[in-house]
């Protein structure tokens, strides 16, 4: 073999290697390999994102637990809200409870999600997590519809409800010690989420 023969020959084993690892593991354990940023946790989850809990405050279907269901080739975290009262719906950020992400660098979040009617999703920090007086920011109705929509994460795209309650700490705090967003809502409403991604922040699997 000339010398000069070398260099293209040992780049052709490169090719059949990737090719084989493919076809033996797959393309998608590969993505996994690489750390790639829309890799799914190993359990069911939504943008990495593992815990949508029904926290059992107002009638719903399902009254407690889990929201995520099969969706195709992947899940969806679906909850029918009862009757006009206040119901409850969480998203664990770190997938559990005792976690929390500093989201003060993050523009905001992307979210792919049906609503039949409007309701509200609120920035739970980690040390006042409990009670309804916390700040958040309106999701409207897709009409039942599935959409995409951006929500900003600066303070002035962010309220209170006077019924809720006036938090004693700024927005821009809550953003330091973020352990949860909590979907509410007073009114009947069929939600269906597949995506809630937040910008430069990456769940950590469980």
């Amino acid at each position: 073999m000339r010398k000069g023969s070398r260099v293209p020959f040992g780049r052709t084993l490169a090719v059949i290697a990737s090719m084989l690892l493919v076809s033996l593991i797959g393309p998608a354990a590969v993505a996994n390999a690489s750390g790639g940023h829309g890799c799914e946790c190993a359990t069911p989850s939504i943008d990495r994102l593992q815990q949508w809990l029904a926290s059992g405050e107002g009638t719903t279907v399902p009254p407690t637990g889990s929201l995520l269901v099969r969706e195709r080739g992947g899940y969806a975290a679906k909850v029918a809200f009862l009757g006009a009262e206040w119901h409850v719906v969480v998203v664990w950020l770190g997938n559990r409870f005792e976690a929390q992400a500093d989201l003060s660098k993050s523009a905001g979040f992307w979210m792919t999600y049906s609503a039949t009617d409007d309701l509200y999703v609120q920035l739970r920090p980690a040390s006042k997590w409990s009670g309804g007086d916390k700040w958040l920011t309106k999701v409207p109705s897709t009409g039942g519809k599935i959409a995409k929509k951006f929500f900003s994460f600066k303070p002035k795209a962010w309220t209170t409800l006077p019924e809720l309650g006036t938090p004693g700490y700024s927005f821009a705090s809550a953003l330091t010690e973020a352990r949860g967003l909590v979907f509410v809502g007073k009114t009947p409403n069929r939600l269906d989420f597949r995506g809630l991604s937040i910008d430069g922040y990456r769940p950590p699997c469980l």
